[in-house]
């Protein structure tokens, strides 16, 4: 299946966006698609200073010159603009105002502002993408920062999608190097997803999965061009990207893009994690994720699950009553407390659903190794993959060391109920051994 048959694949399952268009110097078919996709309406550029110069500006001639009525352009201003409640409220307020279609110029802020306020107002809007640095311009629902929270609110993807790869391959190296890792991140994540199918916990979708999976490696493979940043080694990655998106929408949930690695991040930003000032990116977060869930599969294959006493893990897995009273502890006097505590408590099984999940891994462990190598980069893969790019690379690139990483593990398990690898582990009774295999002495992430 070629490029071109994969997109239109992919859009005739998405549920949200209906064109979709990725090139070089193509910011001129914007006019065009818009009055394809919002004929008779009027437009509102959404953009900030950056992405202003970097394409809003042509955007909005280009808007101008066909004859598309236009609002003044919407530019955010504050140096520190992010995903965050208060600029939903400035936007909200402006949209309300006009019965404009936003169009938002930019790339995971901008465009997460603009998909949240338009559902705000019941209107579809169109999103020309200006970097190539996260998964998000096509996926449904808006990470938004609300009560200090980092939250997923559901709201469609973008009706319409432009991008113009000459004007990301333009974009700051290290925007690119997050793209290009939050992509990747979609290797060990699609091998959980293999487990949580395997075990009968939640089924994968095969249509949203081959979308995201078919051309996954081949769009990460050639990290050389990416950190050239050439556009015609961009362009299939950007197009990666899309589709991971598109997958989300397929699946109406995160799960063909995410699990354990992203949930590093998530953690960090509820925490208001900072380093030098700033928040690193969330593909910068992601890949150091990526990486240690990586690192943690190569620890699970030392595992031979066919010799595994099924008996003696049952026994020791402990009641719901101890496992609540354990996430209190952990999570006392946090304010995503009750966060913790109920998403652990969601994916909690009694002794007679651990006893069949181990039993299933057990009597299938050949297959599903065999399933998971095939699909998961080792540790060393992706190293070489994320450093060609200028990815982070250890915990201490975005301002984390190793024992915090280290002692972050519990607090991801327990904020998604999302099933995952470390769930298996903790019911095998394996996955102090996984994590010591990282962090213990001789570990990639040796804490000292």
């Amino acid at each position: 299946m070629n490029s071109n048959q994969q997109i239109a694949k992919a859009l005739a399952a998405a549920t949200d966006t209906a064109a979709m268009e990725i090139g070089i110097d193509i910011l001129d078919r914007v006019p065009s698609m818009f009055k394809e996709q919002f004929p008779g309406a009027t437009a509102l550029v959404v953009a900030d200073e950056n992405t202003w110069r970097a394409a809003g500006q042509a955007v909005y001639a280009y808007l101008q010159q066909a004859g598309v009525e236009c609002e003044e352009p919407y530019i955010f201003t504050d140096p520190h603009l992010h995903a965050e409640w208060k600029f939903i409220e400035m936007l909200d307020e402006h949209l309300a105002s006009c019965n404009a279609v936003a169009v938002a110029v930019g790339s995971g802020t901008i465009n997460d502002l603009c998909k949240l306020c338009s559902h705000h107002q019941n209107r579809p809007y169109m999103c020309v993408a200006t970097a190539a640095s996260v998964d998000g311009y096509s996926s449904f629902g808006a990470s938004i920062t609300y009560k200090t929270m980092k939250q997923t609110f559901t709201c469609p993807a973008p009706k319409a999608i432009l991008a113009d790869v000459d004007v990301m391959a333009k974009a700051p190296a290290e925007m690119t190097a997050a793209g290009y890792a939050d992509l990747a991140a979609k290797i060990p994540s699609g091998a959980e997803w293999i487990i949580s199918d395997f075990i009968g916990v939640e089924p994968i979708h095969d249509e949203a999965w081959h979308i995201s999976q078919d051309t996954l490696k081949q769009a990460l493979s050639d990290p050389e061009g990416v950190a050239a940043l050439r556009p015609e080694a961009i362009a299939p990655f950007v197009e990666g990207l899309m589709l991971s998106g598109f997958a989300m929408q397929t699946a109406r949930s995160s799960r063909p893009a995410s699990c354990t690695e992203h949930l590093f991040s998530h953690l960090w930003n509820m925490r208001n994690h900072t380093y030098n000032g700033v928040t690193p990116s969330h593909g910068f977060q992601v890949s150091v994720g990526a990486l240690c869930m990586c690192a943690m599969f190569d620890q699970m294959y030392k595992s031979d699950f066919s010799q595994l006493d099924v008996d003696a893990a049952v026994a020791a897995w402990k009641s719901a009553d101890e496992v609540r009273r354990e996430a209190e502890q952990l999570f006392e006097g946090l304010p995503y407390a009750e966060l913790g505590i109920n998403e652990v408590m969601a994916k909690y099984g009694d002794k007679d659903e651990v006893r069949r999940q181990l039993t299933v891994v057990k009597e299938g462990w050949p297959e599903l190794k065999a399933r998971l190598q095939a699909q998961c980069y080792t540790y060393d893969e992706m190293y070489r993959y994320l450093s060609i790019v200028g990815a982070p690379t250890k915990p201490e690139d975005v301002g984390i060391s190793k024992a915090q990483m280290l002692a972050d593990v519990p607090f991801v398990r327990h904020i998604r109920r999302r099933y995952n690898m470390m769930d298996l582990g903790l019911r095998a009774g394996l996955l102090d051994t996984w994590v010591d295999g990282v962090f213990g002495r001789g570990g990639v992430w040796e804490v000292k």
